[in-house]
């Protein structure tokens, strides 16, 4: 039984899941598996850019972010599904060791126009470095279900 339905969420409520990070040969492995740019596949040609090393792959930092808000929110939420990400940015890049916090929350609540027994759901998801900087954010929608009405 889902913990959050549609009539659960209001503009402004916000959730922190907690902290990450990666090492440095995480975000290689992941590098050369889905993002083989130099920048974060190769140390010697990393070194020679503006970053002066490896940094993560943006689409790393998203997917850990996305996990967290998915484990610390969507799992106990009616969540029907999504239709995308409207907006999604890497602000700075991330380096290995260095802990983010993932963070969400709710910038938007609309009734559907066609399906009465659910609602959209908009989201602000964000990865925050130690001093509070965003490293990455997305927003996004997910459509989820009303509560059922209580049975006798």
């Amino acid at each position: 039984m889902p913990r959050y339905y549609f009539e659960d969420f209001k503009v402004g409520d916000a959730w922190v899941f907690g902290t990450w990070s990666l090492s440095k040969e995480e975000m290689l492995a992941f590098a050369r598996e889905h993002d083989p740019q130099p920048i974060h596949a190769d140390e010697a040609a990393a070194a020679r850019t503006p970053f002066g090393g490896v940094i993560a792959s943006g689409w790393q930092t998203t997917l850990r972010c996305i996990r967290m808000f998915v484990d610390g929110l969507m799992a106990e939420t009616a969540g029907l599904a999504s239709p995308g990400l409207d907006e999604l940015r890497w602000h700075k890049p991330v380096r290995a060791g260095e802990v983010i916090s993932a963070r969400a929350e709710v910038i938007e609540v609309g009734e559907s126009r066609s399906r009465p027994d659910r609602g959209r759901v908009h989201f602000l998801i964000s990865g925050v470095d130690a001093g509070g900087e965003p490293v990455m954010s997305a927003k996004g929608f997910f459509f989820v279900a009303r509560r059922p009405p209580a049975q006798p």
